[in-house]
C-alpha cells in the first residue's frame, strides 16, 4: 500500500545494446493504466467510442507526427478499428498493437532504402520540380511509392542547398563552386538522414517499445494534456528536473553536426569534474552499466539521457575519444550534484531607484523529504542579501518558468503576504480544500513587479494569481499558459515494473473562486511578446480541461489597489517610443508568417532557395539587432555577498558577467524597472 502513496505533488508543463532488459508486458501495462486512471484521475472519461476516436488520433500523431512514413493505404487499414480500440481495452485484447509496430518498421526501412538509392542518383536543381510549403494542419498522408520517393528526393535536395547556404552566405561563391560542394555534401546529408531514421527505429531501445509506450501515453493524454505515461528512466529524468540536488555524473551531452554524442558541459564539483579526465567536446563512443552496452552511433541525445538517468545505472563506464584521437575508458559513480539551473541569485538594478531582481526558472524542491527546502528557501536567502543593499522594490521574473512544486509556490506566496488563503483545491470527488499561509507577517513589504509570459505555467500561475488577487504585486508581461491542475506520479504496479503515470488528480482555483485554467493569468500591464499568437497555451491543446469556478471558502483582505490606469498610460507612452518593442512585434509577425502560416511554392533551384532563406535571415537579423541594441540606463551589479563568493570561484566569473549583461540589455526587465519607478514616484507625490 505504501507504494501507492503519491511520490510527490507538483504542478507543471543505430543503437546497439549487447544485453537489453526484457520489455514490460504491454497488456499488463494497458490494464494497469486503465485501472489507475479510473481510480485516480481528476475526471476519468468512460471507455467508449469517444475515447477510441480520441486515443486513435493522439496515437497516430505520436507515431508519425509529420505524416512522412505511413501511406494513405496504411491509414485506411488503421481506420477500420478507429471505433474498436475501446472494445479491445475493455476485453483485454492487446493484439492490435503489433500491426502498428510492424507497419511502421516497414515504412522506416522503405524510407531508408529510398534515401540510400539516391547515392547513385544525380540530383536535379534546374527548377523542374517545385517546393511547396504549407501549414502543418494541411499536411496529408502520401498516397503511393512515387509520392514517397518524391518527398525524400525534394527533402534531401533542399537540405543540401540549405547547408550550402548556411556555410557561405555569398551567393556568387556558392554558385561558382556548386558542383564540387554539392557532391561533397550529398553523402553527408544522406548519411545524416539515415542516422535520424535509425535513431527513430531505436527509440526507447526498440521500436515496438516506443509504439507500446506511445499508445499508453495517448490513452492517458486523452483524459487531459498534462497526464502522461512514464517508463522508469522518464520518471527519473522528470523528478530530477524538479530537484535542486540530484544523483548525477555531472555531464551534459549534446549531438554535434557529425552525429557524435559529445560532452557539452561539466558541472563544477561533480564526479566528472573531480575525475579530471573529461573535457568539453570529448566524444562519447559507448556507455556500459550492469552488463548493458550502449553504442552511441546513430543514437539520440534523449537515449543517452535515459541511460545515464536510469536509477539502476549508478555506475557507468564512459568510453570516450579525446580531441587528440586517444581513447579512454573511465568509470564514474553518481553523487549528489547541485543543479545549476535550479538555483536563484539576486542582482541589483540601479538608476533612479535601487531595485532587486531575482529570476526563478523552476519551482524546484527536495522531494525526498517532507520538509525539503527548495526555491522558496533560496529566494528568502537572496532576498535577505538584497535587503541588506537597501532595495526600494523587487522584480521577480517568472518568464519561461514551467512550474514545479505546489508546496514551494505556497511557501513563496506566504513570504509576501501577512497570512490568509492562497488557493482552493478541488478533487475529483467534488470536495475542496483551501491552501492557506498560516504564518503571520511577511519577509518583504515593498513594491513588487512579477514578470510573466505564455510559458509561465502551473506553480508560476499559482504564485502570480495569489499576488495579483491580494494586490501584492503588479503583474507585467503577457498572459500565462493557463494550466490550473495538479499532477502526481504513481506506479502502475506495486513492484514498479510496469512503469508510472503522471496523472492529473486535482484542479486549483484562485482565492476569488475563479480559475485561470485554459485562460491564463492576465497581466495588469501587458507587453508585446515574440511568442504572441503562437498557440502554445493550454487552451490550444487537445482535451484540455474546461474553465470553471468554485465558491470561495475563506475571506481574504486585499491591500490597497495599484494605480494601474496611470501606470499603464506611462508604460504605453514608453512602448510607443521604444524601437526594441516595435522590433519584437515585427519579429513575432515574421515568425508566424514563415513558420505557422507559410503557404508558398517556388521552383527548386539554388537561387530560389537562397533568396527565400536570405530574405528571412536578413529580416531576422535586422529585427534582432534592434532588440539587442536596447539602450538602457540601468546599472546592473551583484550583491556584496555574491561578489564575495565570486572572489573564491573563478569558474563562475565569466558566467556571472554574461548574466549581468543579459539583464542589462533585457527590454522587459528595463520596462519592469520603470513601472516600479513610476509607482514609487506616484506614491511619493500622492
Amino acid at each position: 500500500m505504501l507504494k501507492r502513496i503519491l511520490l510527490f505533488l507538483f504542478i507543471g508543463c543505430c543503437m546497439c545494446i549487447a544485453q537489453s532488459q526484457e520489455q514490460p508486458d504491454f497488456c499488463k501495462q494497458l490494464q494497469a493504466i486503465k485501472t489507475l486512471v479510473k481510480n485516480e484521475h481528476y475526471k476519468p472519461k468512460p471507455i467508449d467510442d469517444s475515447l477510441s476516436v480520441g486515443v486513435y488520433k493522439l496515437f497516430l500523431e505520436q507515431l508519425d507526427e509529420n505524416k512522412r512514413f505511413f501511406t494513405q493505404e496504411d491509414i485506411d487499414t488503421f481506420e477500420k478499428e478507429r471505433l474498436q480500440l475501446d472494445d479491445y481495452i475493455i476485453n483485454d485484447d492487446c493484439a492490435f498493437i503489433d500491426k502498428y509496430s510492424i507497419i511502421l518498421a516497414e515504412r522506416i526501412d522503405n524510407a531508408k532504402q529510398i534515401i540510400m538509392s539516391f547515392s547513385k542518383t544525380e540530383f536535379d536543381y534546374s527548377g523542374k520540380d517545385s517546393l511547396h510549403f504549407a501549414p502543418d494542419d494541411t499536411y496529408k498522408y502520401l498516397s503511393n511509392h512515387s509520392q514517397i520517393n518524391d518527398y525524400w528526393n525534394k527533402r534531401l535536395r533542399y537540405n543540401i542547398l540549405f547547408e550550402l547556404i548556411e556555410k557561405d552566405s555569398v551567393f556568387d561563391n556558392i554558385s561558382a563552386n556548386f558542383k564540387k560542394h554539392e557532391k561533397d555534401l550529398k553523402s553527408k546529408i544522406i548519411q545524416k538522414e539515415l542516422c535520424k531514421l535509425e535513431e527513430f527505429q531505436n527509440k526507447k531501445g526498440h521500436l515496438s517499445k516506443f509504439v507500446n509506450e506511445a499508445f499508453l501515453n495517448a490513452y492517458v493524454a486523452f483524459h487531459d494534456p498534462n497526464s502522461s505515461f512514464f517508463n522508469a528512466a522518464d520518471k527519473t529524468t522528470y523528478v530530477n528536473s524538479l530537484s535542486n540536488d540530484q544523483l548525477s555524473f555531472g555531464i551534459i551531452t549534446s549531438k554535434n553536426d557529425n552525429g557524435d554524442i559529445v560532452i557539452a558541459h561539466i558541472t563544477p564539483g561533480s564526479p566528472a569534474f573531480i575525475d579530471g579526465n573529461f573535457e568539453t567536446n570529448d566524444v562519447i563512443k559507448s556507455l556500459q552499466a550492469n552488463d548493458v552496452i550502449l553504442e552511441t552511433y546513430c543514437v539520440s541525445n534523449d537515449d543517452i539521457l535515459a541511460f545515464t538517468n536510469d536509477d539502476d545505472n549508478t555506475t557507468i563506464t564512459f568510453n570516450i575519444k579525446k580531441q587528440d584521437g586517444s581513447l579512454k575508458s573511465i568509470k564514474l559513480t553518481k553523487t549528489k550534484t547541485k543543479i545549476e539551473d535550479n538555483t536563484v541569485t539576486g542582482y541589483l538594478l540601479k538608476d533612479q531607484a535601487n531595485v532587486g531582481y531575482i529570476s526563478i526558472n523552476n519551482f524546484y524542491s527536495d522531494f525526498e523529504s517532507l520538509n525539503g527546502l527548495g526555491v522558496a528557501n533560496d529566494v528568502a536567502k537572496e532576498l535577505y542579501k538584497l535587503q541588506k543593499e537597501n532595495i526600494d522594490a523587487l522584480i521577480l521574473d517568472l518568464r519561461f518558468n514551467g512550474g514545479g512544486s505546489m508546496k514551494e509556490a505556497a511557501d513563496l506566496s506566504g513570504m509576501f503576504i501577512n497570512r490568509g488563503p492562497l488557493s482552493i483545491l478541488k478533487y475529483g470527488n467534488g470536495e475542496s480544500f483551501t491552501i492557506r499561509d498560516m504564518n503571520r507577517g511577511s519577509l518583504f513589504m515593498k513594491p513588487i513587479v512579477i514578470l510573466i509570459n505564455g510559458f509561465s505555467a502551473s506553480a508560476s500561475e499559482f504564485f502570480a494569481a495569489a499576488m495579483q488577487d491580494y494586490n501584492r504585486a503588479i503583474i507585467v508581461g503577457s498572459p500565462t499558459h493557463g494550466k490550473a491542475s495538479a499532477q502526481v506520479i504513481l506506479p502502475l504496479d506495486d513492484n514498479e515494473e510496469l512503469g508510472f503515470s503522471k496523472l492529473t488528480v486535482e484542479k486549483f482555483y484562485r482565492i476569488t473562486g475563479q480559475s485561470h485554467q485554459s485562460v491564463g493569468v492576465i497581466p495588469d500591464i501587458q507587453l508585446p511578446d515574440m511568442y504572441d499568437n503562437f498557440k502554445t497555451q493550454e487552451r490550444f491543446s487537445a482535451f484540455a480541461l474546461d474553465n470553471d469556478s468554485v465558491e470561495p471558502t475563506l475571506k481574504y483582505y486585499k491591500l490597497k489597489a495599484f494605480p494601474l490606469e496611470k501606470l499603464n498610460a506611462k508604460s504605453r507612452t514608453r512602448l510607443a517610443n521604444n524601437t526594441s518593442f516595435d522590433a519584437i512585434k515585427s519579429l513575432n509577425q515574421l515568425i508566424i508568417e514563415n513558420y505557422f502560416e507559410l503557404d508558398t511554392a517556388y521552383p527548386l533551384t539554388l537561387e530560389n532557395v537562397y533568396n527565400n532563406i536570405n530574405a528571412y535571415h536578413s529580416q531576422w537579423k535586422a529585427f534582432s539587432n534592434s532588440i539587442d541594441d536596447n539602450a538602457s540606463s540601468l546599472m546592473v551589479s551583484n550583491t556584496s555577498s555574491t561578489n564575495e563568493v565570486l572572489s573564491y570561484n573563478t569558474d563562475q566569473k565569466d558566467i556571472n558577467e554574461s548574466i549581468l549583461e543579459s539583464i542589462q540589455t533585457d527590454v522587459y526587465i528595463s520596462e519592469a524597472y520603470h513601472i516600479l519607478l513610476d509607482y514609487l514616484n506616484i506614491n511619493t507625490t500622492d
